[in-house]
């Protein structure tokens, strides 16, 4: 969760953000981070080129983008191991 928590900092240029400053269960999208629409596919595509997951359809990313932990949840799950 860490190193997702520096990759959506990074990606979605969330300056004055820190990681610890992410509550895993706080919502993401249309949360305090400013998350909308736009970078929900920036990290879609960071997701499925940096871990190998795929996220397919706007059900799935509502679920799967709830919150940093179910985030990193999914991911867990469905990780392609050879990826770094």
């Amino acid at each position: 969760m860490e190193e997702l928590k520096g990759k959506l900092i990074a990606l979605l240029n969330l300056q004055d953000v820190q990681p610890e400053d992410f509550d895993p269960d706080a919502r993401l999208v249309g949360g305090d981070l400013g998350i909308d629409s736009i970078d929900v596919l920036e990290m879609v595509v960071m997701v499925e080129k940096d871990y190998g997951v795929t996220i397919n359809n706007q059900e799935m990313g509502q679920q799967v983008f709830a919150s940093l932990r179910q985030l990193a949840d999914y991911i867990r799950r469905h990780r392609v191991a050879d990826l770094p």
